[in-house]
């Protein structure tokens, strides 16, 4: 089956456009982090292999969170994204495409128990291959769904409007030391970069328009008025994006 497109409309009202992933790229994700925590578990052992059945013990506790808590710590902490998932560039967002939070994360990985049945998540990868978006049991469970992150590259609006008034924008307003002292919500951020990345579907007019509706947000974190209001905001885009 081949990857599909899927448009996801967040709370705010802004459509994304998602590429579900598929059974292999998902599958390689999953044998690498499971090749991580296998080696995790071997040095462990090595470690507490000299302390008798008190070693023992703590490697079964070190085991039992690798299993149930390794991956929600990622996808929780590292934008939906286990090290086997950042690897194959996928990762895990609520199905309207804002990120994952606690609760989703927890029930997915919980349902893995389910997957699994009844043998070698033959479950899981049933419901993956029967569903039109890749989601296994418990991604249908905690309403989620896996996708390609979707990457910047030198030819996106992003990039090219970004370079030409970076410094202007950047150096005189401390934009990023704004941001690092205010916490954005998933959805505040998921929306500010969606803006970003369709502003080339936009008339200057509209993207000036859009753009006067985060003067709230702008205003919290002291951006000047000065530019226009889309070039803020794609300042503070750029800056959630990495280019820093």
């Amino acid at each position: 089956m081949l990857d599909t497109i899927k448009i996801a409309e967040t709370p705010e009202g802004v459509e994304l456009k998602l590429t579900c992933v598929s059974f292999y790229a998902r599958s390689i994700a999953w044998l690498l982090d499971a090749l991580i925590q296998g080696a995790i578990i071997i040095l462990f052992l090595f470690i507490l292999s000299g302390l008798g059945d008190f070693g023992m013990g703590l490697l079964f506790i070190i085991m039992f969170f690798l299993q149930w808590l390794y991956p929600v710590f990622f996808e929780i902490y590292f934008q939906g994204q286990t090290p086997g998932k950042k690897t194959m560039k996928i990762q895990v967002l609520l199905i309207d495409g804002t990120m994952v939070n606690w609760g989703a994360s927890l029930l997915r990985n919980l349902m893995r128990t389910v997957d699994f049945l009844p043998f070698f998540y033959a479950l899981g990868v049933t419901t993956m291959l029967m569903s039109k978006d890749f989601r296994r049991l418990g991604d249908l469970v905690a309403n989620t769904i896996v996708v390609y992150k979707r990457e910047l590259k030198s030819t996106t609006i992003v990039q090219q409007k970004g370079n030409s008034f970076n410094n202007s924008v950047d150096s005189d307003t401390g934009i990023a030391a704004h941001i690092s002292e205010i916490v954005l919500t998933g959805k505040e951020q998921q929306t500010i970069i969606s803006y970003a990345e369709r502003l080339n579907d936009f008339s200057p007019e509209r993207a000036e328009e859009l753009a006067l509706l985060a003067r709230p947000l702008m205003n919290d974190l002291k951006v000047r008025q000065v530019n226009p209001a889309s070039e803020r905001l794609l300042s503070i885009a750029r800056y959630l994006m990495g280019h820093r």
